[in-house]
């Protein structure tokens, strides 16, 4: 084969790489099911220490817990794997084995303690208990059944199926906001009022921010300044292509707040009457 021939073939290869990753990137993807939304498969070393990876359930987190403990307080990454936890690390009370510890209450109603994440010596019973966290692929037994917990929860159509914002409200869930000896006291902030933010395509209806309601879970700290560099109206530029991507509203609103098929909740403000 000649050398112009070759090279040739390597580049129509590649083109035709490229063509079918831009057509894949096209495609419809599977809706999950509400229990799924918001699921995190973490793998940085479960293979490598022959386990199979983690499977960790937001849904159940978040009911007890507000986004801000665990992605601020305890230092969770917003992107699966990019925490790079090690088993080391929870039993010396980072990361997961901040509250499973086998100390820390689950509620203080039913006094039962979280099951500790890791041990440093592993016996028959350790082995069972690691498949509660490495357990994917696996038939393991919850304390939590996402249908008993959702069933008396106010509803929406998308992502859980649950309207977590007005479960909270309502005082339905109580996720805890401050653990001791992790969270540093916080002085309550001037709470700025809702502002509009207009779309870029003519007919949009205008997107209603609330500060509010992203601070009882998020407080300032989870937005500002890694996700949002400036705190002024303006200052930040994104498009729909950004949030999609994982940036910006996305860093949440594509995986485990309620996702981006659901427009009408960020464009609300209806469209003034064209003159």
């Amino acid at each position: 084969m000649s050398r112009k021939l070759f090279v040739a073939s390597i580049l129509f290869l590649i083109f035709c790489g490229q063509s079918i990753l831009l057509a894949q990137s096209g495609t419809k993807k599977r809706r999950p099911l509400p229990y799924e939304y918001g699921r995190v498969v973490i793998n940085n070393y479960s293979a490598k220490a022959d386990l199979s990876p983690v499977v960790f359930e937001h849904w159940i987190h978040r009911s007890k817990f507000t986004c801000r403990v665990c992605h601020v307080d305890i230092g969770f990454a917003m992107k699966a794997n990019g925490t790079d936890i090690k088993a080391i690390d929870n039993t010396q009370g980072y990361y997961c084995g901040t509250c499973h510890n086998g100390k820390t209450l689950a509620d203080e109603k039913s006094g039962k303690a979280i099951f500790a994440a890791c041990s440093k010596r592993v016996t028959a019973e350790d082995g069972r208990r690691c498949e509660r966290c490495h357990s994917q692929g696996k038939k393991v037994a919850s304390d939590y059944d996402f249908f008993h917990f959702a069933k008396p929860l106010p509803k929406e159509n998308y992502g859980n199926g649950i309207d977590w914002e007005k479960s909270e409200e309502l005082g339905l869930i109580k996720p805890v906001a401050h653990i001791d000896g992790v969270s540093s006291p916080r002085n309550p902030l001037a709470l700025q009022k809702d502002f509009a933010l207009n779309p870029k395509v003519e007919g949009m209806p205008d997107i209603i921010f609330s500060h509010k309601k992203h601070t009882v879970w998020n407080g300032c700290e989870l937005c500002h300044p890694e996700i949002f560099t400036g705190v002024k109206k303006g200052t930040s530029h994104y498009t729909m292509v950004d949030i999609s991507q994982g940036k910006s509203c996305g860093a949440c609103h594509t995986n485990v707040a309620f996702p981006l098929t659901d427009c009408q909740r960020c464009h609300s403000k209806p469209v003034a009457a064209m003159r």
